[in-house]
Parts: C-alpha cells; structure tokens; sequence
C-alpha cells in the first residue's frame, strides 16, 4: 500500500513540473511575440489594390497636390494606404527619377504596373491627371482676367513656399533612414553635390551614381 502512494506521489510531482513547464514555455512563446509586436516600427502592407483603388488613390492624390506632390505620394502611398514600404518607395522613386518625364507621373505608372499590370499602369496614370486636368482648364480661364491682381500673385507666391517646404519634408524622411547605410548616404551626397551645387546635367550623374549604388547593394546584400 506505501509503495503505490509513493508511487502516485512521484507521478503527481512529474505532472505538476510537466504543467509548470508548459506554463512557462507559454508564456515564453507570449512574451516573444510582444517583444516582436514592439520591436517592430512598420505596419504590416495592405492588400493588392484593385483597378479603382489605384484610380482613386491617384484622383484624391492628383488633386491634392499644389506644387510639390512627392511628399503627399509618400504619405498616401506609404503611411496612410501602406501599399508600399519605405524602402520600396525609396527604390521605386530612385527608377522613376532616373528615366524621362515627371516623377509623380512616372511613379504612377511604375506602382500601377507593379500591381495590376498595363491595366494598373493606365488607371494611375488616369486618375493621377484626370483631375488637375479639369482643374488646370477653369483656373487658367479664370487667371485671364485675374493675372494682374496683386491678391493672386501673392496667393501664387504663398503656394510655391508651401510646395518647397513640402519637397524638405519628404527629403529629410528619405535621407534619416540613409544613417543605418554610410555607403548609401555617401551616394545620396555625391548626387546632391553634383545637380545641386556643380550644377551637373541629371542624366549623366544618375549613369554614374546608379551603376556604383547597385554595386553597393549587391556587396552589401551579401
């Protein structure tokens, strides 16, 4: 009789070590994953977007931008839809800067293209000009017979400093993350040096900077 209470007693101990085991590793699973949920500073991507939630995303963001319309493109694109991250729209307005016509332009096609293929491409492109085209057709109807108004050239005035500052907003946000790479802030200054202050054609310095930068990426990747 005393060995098999011993004996229950051993199976007894064994079970409550198994459950606090378990409990701990549990709990250990737990507190990973909140490590993980804090740790980590950029929200998951949405979904594909359709053909009409490019058009539209691209109407709204066309006639909303005064002036400076990459800043706005970030914002809408990355923190508000979260079609794309940081690091891809840093890449994909690299490739629309380096080939020919507007970036925002470009940049609607290259994001309509990615998505949904010639279809994407044409919706953005669409909704992008769809709007400001209308726009553009009334107020230049109305600046006729406005244009010598002291109130006007002062309203354009106050519009091209907003767009400015609009252009700096979106600049310090693409070059902060630049501090992690000292390889790439380098090229981003090389670049910034040349158009900016030598005043070099854009052409031939993106020839130059983009072979080199591609090289940086691929050692660095590896």
């Amino acid at each position: 009789m005393l060995v098999i209470l011993d004996h229950k007693a051993v199976l007894k101990n064994r079970f409550a070590r198994g459950r606090f085991g378990a409990n701990l590793l549990s709990l250990n699973w737990k507190l990973t994953d909140m490590d993980h949920d804090l740790t980590s500073s950029e929200p998951a991507l949405a979904a594909t977007p359709t053909l009409r939630e490019i058009f539209g995303g691209f109407l709204g963001l066309g006639l909303i931008s005064f002036g400076g319309a990459l800043p706005l493109a970030r914002r809408a694109l990355v923190e508000q839809r979260r079609w794309l991250s940081a690091d891809e729209f840093a890449d994909l307005l690299g490739l629309c800067q380096f080939l020919p016509g507007g970036n925002v332009i470009n940049l609607s096609v290259a994001m309509g293209m990615r998505f949904r293929g010639v279809p994407g491409a044409l919706a953005g492109l669409l909704g992008l000009i769809a709007g400001p085209s209308l726009v553009v057709i009334g107020l230049g109807v109305l600046y006729e017979h406005t244009q010598n108004d002291p109130h006007v050239r002062h309203l354009f005035a106050g519009l091209a400093a907003a767009a400015a500052g609009l252009l700096i907003s979106m600049a310090l946000k693409i070059v902060l993350p630049l501090r992690r790479s000292p390889m790439a802030a380098l090229i981003a200054a090389l670049g910034f040096i040349a158009i900016a202050i030598m005043r070099l054609p854009l052409l031939p310095t993106m020839l130059v900077l983009t072979p080199l930068s591609i090289y940086i990426a691929s050692r660095s990747a590896r």
